[in-house]
């Protein structure tokens, strides 16, 4: 059994090791580290392993929503915990506990500032080990059982632009008006959402997938330039595909998605707010939920999709599925074709 007091050092590494495995999303670091000092400041978020809590136990997902590359997006601390007093207020049977919807540069702390709100603690069964585009697939396959009707809530933005919603429907249903509400939000908005029980989250979640975070995270930040990124790549067992310049790249905000293309040398990459593809010389090299990743070739800093810019010198690493801690649902063929259609390439053919 595990239950640790986070601290520092730990919130550094969740972000930066997150910000690998978020796979070019996930949010950014620098929002990370910002909201994890905040957390840290105005309390203690503990951290616990899935066996400190009983079966029964009412988790509650919590998530950011939308663009990050969003020009209008406004989220503050306030935010999270609105969304979550809003889930609570619809949910009469107590919550016990927090879990974040994916590892990712911010939502690896995902939860910690609400935990230290209100003294819930942060349960180490992510959703999803990794970070994906869509707010089913982080949904622990909740869209498959008859009659499931989610509740979820939002909040976020400024002024004329200010949203908070709560809604009761399908995850489908659900999930699509709020990423709808985060457009109108201006971008980005905080959610609370689907309380499940310990023991359906472990069946269909990511256990120890925060750990994994701030594994990968202390390797990162424990070496520096090349170094890091060969710790990174010995820390998940994957490999540097290529190093060079970012000769091409193209983004493309629709939908409250991030959409678009990377090209390294011979190399081309694809993402859906997450790399999606990775094809060299026309070869297929990698598929989501394969990792994907680009790293400044210089410092290791990770860089997010959002952030990517043509010229950068970067060294773009490949990790399989199968190294990483992952979901049910990224086998789940359903939730993964809709890529295709986004992204012009395929990817259920390449699981």
């Amino acid at each position: 059994m595990t239950k640790i007091l986070l601290n520092e050092r730990m919130m550094e590494a969740a972000v930066y090791g997150g910000a690998v495995l978020g796979g070019g999303g996930g949010g950014w670091i620098e929002e990370g580290l910002q909201i994890g000092r905040l957390a840290l400041e105005v309390g203690q978020p503990v951290l616990v392993s899935d066996d400190e809590m009983a079966d029964d136990d009412l988790l509650v997902t919590v998530s950011l929503v939308g663009a990050p590359a969003a020009k209008d997006k406004f989220l503050k601390p306030i935010h999270y915990v609105r969304a979550l007093e809003l889930l609570s207020e619809k949910v009469k049977t107590p919550l016990r506990g927090i879990h974040t919807n994916e590892n990712g540069a911010g939502t690896s702390v995902n939860g910690w500032f609400q935990a230290a709100v209100t003294g819930l603690p942060i349960v180490d069964l992510p959703c999803n080990g990794r970070a994906h585009p869509t707010g089913t697939m982080g949904s622990l396959n909740l869209h498959e059982l008859p009659d499931y009707v989610s509740h979820q809530a939002a909040a976020g933005g400024k002024g004329d632009r200010y949203v908070e919603m709560s809604i009761s429907s399908s995850i489908e249903k659900a999930a699509s008006m709020i990423r709808k509400v985060s457009v109108e939000a201006g971008g980005l908005v905080a959610v609370a959402r689907n309380p499940v029980t310990v023991a359906y989250a472990r069946a269909n979640g990511a256990p120890g997938g925060i750990s994994q975070a701030i594994k990968v995270g202390e390797a990162l930040l424990g070496s520096k330039g090349e170094a890091a990124i060969e710790a990174v790549c010995a820390a998940l067992g994957g490999r540097v595909v290529i190093e060079g310049e970012v000769s091409e790249f193209s983004l493309e905000t629709t939908g409250g998605f991030d959409v678009g293309r990377v090209t390294v040398g011979s190399t081309e990459m694809t993402f859906w707010n997450e790399y999606m593809t990775l094809e060299q010389d026309g070869k297929r090299l990698a598929t989501f939920p394969d990792l994907i990743m680009t790293l400044d070739a210089r410092t290791a800093r990770p860089i997010v999709t959002a952030a990517m810019e043509k010229g950068q010198h970067v060294a773009v690493i490949h990790v399989p599925a199968e190294k990483l801690i992952l979901s049910t649902t990224m086998r789940n063929e359903g939730l993964l074709k809709p890529i295709e259609g986004v992204i012009g390439k395929k990817i259920v053919s390449y699981l």
